[in-house]
């Protein structure tokens, strides 16, 4: 009962951060044309086209971040969250709530970053990530199954 109730916790830490990311994009990408002055120098347009840079890449990994959350929300509402994708083994409480997206429990994603893969199921494994789509459809098509030689 008591991870049942953690979950219950983390779910909504995760509800409330999906919302204030989802904000953050939207509102980067409505101040994203900001104002360019007329007389500008070299140096004025390489701060401008620096501060875009790291603009863009702040909003790529919110995006990153808001996916991730997502994909908890939707295991949570599955049944299946807080379980390694690898070895299938509960995640620790104290791990979801240092990460509450986090797909793999800590040796499994120590063993994964070992071997230069990404602990980010979703961007990372691309199989699982198709597979986890595949639930929602009535017919589910693993990627094993697809003759790709042809």
């Amino acid at each position: 009962m008591v991870r049942k109730d953690a979950i219950i916790r983390l779910h909504k830490q995760l509800l409330d951060r999906r919302d204030e990311l989802k904000k953050l994009v939207s509102d980067s990408s409505e101040g994203s044309s900001g104002s360019q002055s007329s007389v500008e120098d070299s140096g004025d347009a390489a701060i401008r086209a620096r501060r875009q840079d790291l603009e863009s890449h702040l909003a790529e990994i919110e995006y990153n971040e808001l996916m991730q959350i997502r994909r908890a929300i939707a295991l949570i509402q599955e049944g299946r969250y807080g379980h390694c994708e690898s070895c299938n083994k509960n995640i620790p409480i104290a791990r979801l709530k240092a990460v509450p997206y986090a797909m793999f429990c800590v040796s499994c994603a120590q063993q994964r970053e070992s071997m230069g893969l990404s602990t980010n199921a979703v961007h990372g494994d691309w199989e699982n990530a198709y597979e986890f789509e595949g639930r929602l459809n009535d017919q589910e098509v693993r990627i094993h199954d697809l003759d790709l030689e042809k």
